[in-house]
């Protein structure tokens, strides 16, 4: 390729940012890309691909609003925190953006939105309350390596562990886990030092253990809230790099709240 074909191909900002993190290197990493407007869906799922991230999230500003979409190494998801977190750092850190609000719109038609208050961004998302079913013990047990009686359908699978102990046990078959009902499997349990601990799995999105994964918590947060009778909690998801989620509930919503730290700042050239 000569040089004048390179500097005329297209250039794309992208930041890659650790969200729900107290420290670099921890929390959940996020892609962030900042278009003009919106790319070909193949093109944005082959970047997300590349970036072989949990999420890249995707934005674009029209009439004072953020449009925003994400996309796993596989597919495009309708609903994502920990890369609306990061695209929410983003705004406020790296543009001259001067509220405390950001109001984001979904591919879905759903309005979220994220507010500054001093280091910790608060993420309104709405509420996925889970549903009891009926499972075989032995898929799960198949899958996950431990059995429950407590299972759940919300936005994922949730399966109710006895305790925090039995969650970081846990040994993922994602073989089997992909044969499981569910887009992504949530295990939880009551915490010792947290109101409640969690782990969940997505192999169908590409994503074999998720770092921390906020959508998860639109279903964990009605459950939790109901059984510990409590509105406000501090979770944690209980993966190696780990990170911390403030959560709050009112019913049809939730709120989730971290802090994000960015990595790394970059061009794409297409």
């Amino acid at each position: 390729m000569d040089d004048v074909t390179f500097l005329a191909r297209k250039k794309i900002k992208m930041y890659q940012v650790d969200a729900f993190a107290n420290k670099l290197f921890s929390g959940n990493p996020a892609a962030v890309c900042i278009l003009n407007d919106w790319l070909p869906d193949d093109v944005m799922q082959s970047i997300a691909m590349e970036n072989n991230l949990s999420e890249t999230a995707f934005l674009v500003k029209k009439n004072k609003a953020f449009y925003i979409r994400w996309f796993t190494p596989l597919k495009e998801i309708q609903l994502a925190g920990h890369p609306t977190l990061a695209a929410a750092h983003i705004i406020f850190s790296e543009t001259k953006y001067s509220k405390n609000t950001i109001e984001f719109y979904t591919n879905s038609n759903e309005h979220l939105s994220v507010s500054k208050k001093g280091n910790i961004l608060f993420m309104d998302f709405p509420s996925i309350p889970a549903k009891k079913i009926s499972l075989s013990n032995s898929k799960i047990k198949n899958a996950l390596g431990k059995t429950s009686q407590n299972i759940f359908l919300g936005n994922y699978g949730m399966i109710i562990l006895d305790k925090e102990k039995d969650v970081l046990e846990v040994e993922p078959n994602y073989t089997e886990i992909n044969k499981l009902p569910f887009e992504g499997v949530i295990v939880t349990a009551k915490g010792k030092e947290y109101d409640f601990v969690s782990r969940f799995f997505a192999p169908k999105f590409g994503i074999l253990e998720d770092p921390v994964t906020g959508s998860a918590h639109c279903t964990l947060i009605p459950y939790w809230s109901k059984i510990l009778n409590k509105k406000k909690m501090i979770a944690r998801q209980l993966s190696k790099r780990g990170g911390l989620i403030n959560c709050s509930y009112s019913g049809s919503r939730v709120v989730l709240g971290g802090k994000a730290i960015t990595y790394m700042s970059g061009e794409i050239y297409l």
